[in-house]
């Protein structure tokens, strides 16, 4: 797993439960990367290693700095660390960029509207990818549809009010509060969660739905509203993006699968971990100490495939396996045992 690390020059309180971290660009090695992807941080915490991506909320040839930002998570080991203990000129490993949530102008008409949808910190790369578009001129118009609990959860709320200034033909925000409190300078805040159903309607007196794409990233209740009334408006699929921060399981998946004593060998290291039911190889591979690579642990990355040498095993929670991956391999991160013998070699 190649990695580098990374200076941290500035440090911004977003919210009160929320701060970004803003790395100095190398002075050489420029790191590249698109609108819309992530940047994974390890740390060592309590003699464990842990590691966590995060989309970065700048933008390429916008932003000076590299910039991720980060909400507190009730119990979050990282998301805390981040939030209470890291400060200006920390130097903090990372693992190169990654992720295919992004904004490509080769793939997308300047003249097609992008609408974006998220809810509290899944902003977050929508806001890059927002910067981007309105920045570079790409002839792009964009609409932001934003949800939290009130005007004081809005991560980049001032942002966000002078793109709207800045850009006031090309860029527009619908805000979605559940505890609603009229802020000066917010002219379209709506009582409420994020509703798909409204938002469409109106859009679609203003512009053909079939020109234009749309990026959600939000909890799965969203995700799953926007793209069932998407599919009703005849908006074809692959003009629908979405960000998966975690997988989906299903009780039902489970009903074969017990727990297993399940050999991990790496580096000519052979390590025995039992593996609870309802846990996948990765999580009880990291919970008894064992140095795995991971980053995304949503079945995208591949950072945590291994070898398969003995066993049956079950890949639960990624809809789309990818073609990169073997027949004698697995994804750590979604791999659940199925007999007594699985063994697996890690790279």
């Amino acid at each position: 797993m190649v990695t580098y690390t990374l200076k941290v020059v500035e440090i911004i309180q977003e919210t009160l439960d929320t701060v970004t971290l803003c790395f100095k660009q190398p002075g050489l090695k420029k790191v590249k990367y698109l609108p819309g992807q992530y940047l994974t941080l390890v740390f060592k915490i309590n003699g464990r290693k842990y590691i966590r991506p995060y989309s970065f909320s700048s933008a390429p040839n916008v932003n000076a700095t590299l910039n991720v930002t980060v909400k507190r998570v009730q119990g979050g080991i990282v998301s805390n660390h981040i939030n209470d203990f890291v400060k200006i000129d920390d130097a903090i490993e990372v693992i190169p960029p990654m992720g295919d949530f992004v904004f490509n102008t080769e793939n997308v008409n300047p003249n097609m509207h992008i609408i974006l949808w998220g809810a509290g910190s899944g902003i977050t790369p929508l806001f890059a990818i927002a910067k981007y578009i309105l920045h570079h001129n790409t002839g792009n118009k964009v609409k932001l549809v934003y949800g939290n609990r009130n005007s004081n959860a809005v991560i980049f709320k001032n942002e966000i009010l002078e793109l709207e200034k800045k850009y006031p033909h090309e860029f527009k925000t619908w805000h979605f509060h559940t505890q609603l409190n009229i802020v000066e300078g917010y002219n379209h805040i709506i009582e409420g969660r994020i509703n798909p159903d409204l938002v469409l309607t109106v859009l679609k007196s203003e512009i053909n739905l079939s020109n234009t794409i749309h990026y959600i990233c939000g909890p799965t209740g969203l995700k799953e509203s926007v793209k069932n009334i998407l599919k009703k408006l005849d908006v074809p699929d692959n003009q629908v993006f979405f960000e998966d921060f975690e997988v989906q399981l299903n009780e039902a998946d489970f009903e074969n699968i017990n727990t297993q004593i399940v050999e991990i060998q790496k580096q000519g290291i052979l390590s025995k971990v039992e593996v609870t039911k309802g846990k996948s190889i990765l999580t009880a591979g990291l919970d008894a100490l064992i140095d795995l690579d991971y980053a995304c642990q949503t079945g995208s990355c591949l950072l945590c495939r291994a070898k398969v040498l003995e066993g049956s095993f079950k890949i639960i929670g990624v809809k789309e396996i990818s073609d990169k991956l073997q027949t004698d391999e697995c994804l750590l991160c979604c791999t659940y045992p199925l007999s007594s013998n699985l063994k697996v070699s890690v790279y």
